[in-house]
């Protein structure tokens, strides 16, 4: 039986953090679904279209990867994809605070698994709000963007 995760975010935008968590969940786990959460509260710099396009063109080579999008929670969303597994990345101590109370809730409810990858050190600094920060000032934020994806 296929291991499979759904890695569940905004995503806006994809980071290079969060594409090493991509990378380094592979290497447990047979297939992912890169998961972009739909919050109608929240106003995203990209559109969710954008967004999904963005990281379907990163992994179009990568059968094991697919991209979808939910407005319900994330372990309905879970088993709807039939997702044993949900990946979370965390870079601080706060995180871990808010992704512990997330992963037993949901364990809770769900019997769903969460797996926590610590960010690689070289990347904690990095998140989607600085990056959107910086887009909204015109800087450059190539270094912060997997290669291969185009923000136009």
């Amino acid at each position: 039986m296929k291991k499979k995760a759904i890695f569940p975010g905004t995503f806006d935008p994809f980071t290079i953090g969060h594409h090493s968590l991509v990378k380094r969940s592979l290497e447990l786990v047979d297939e992912i679904v890169i998961a972009i959460g739909v919050n109608e509260a929240k106003r995203s710099y990209f559109s969710l279209e954008k967004r999904i396009e963005m990281i379907r063109s990163l992994y179009k080579d990568d059968d094991r990867v697919s991209v979808g999008s939910y407005n319900s929670l994330t372990v309905d969303y879970a088993k709807e994809t039939g997702a044993a597994f949900i990946v979370r990345g965390i870079r601080s101590v706060n995180d871990f605070e808010y992704e512990k109370t997330i992963a037993d809730m949901n364990r809770n409810i769900s019997g769903i698994e969460t797996f926590i990858l610590f960010t690689e050190p070289n990347l904690t600094h990095i998140s989607s709000t600085i990056v959107r920060e910086l887009l909204r000032f015109g800087h450059d934020v190539s270094q912060f963007i997997p290669e291969g994806i185009n923000l136009d």
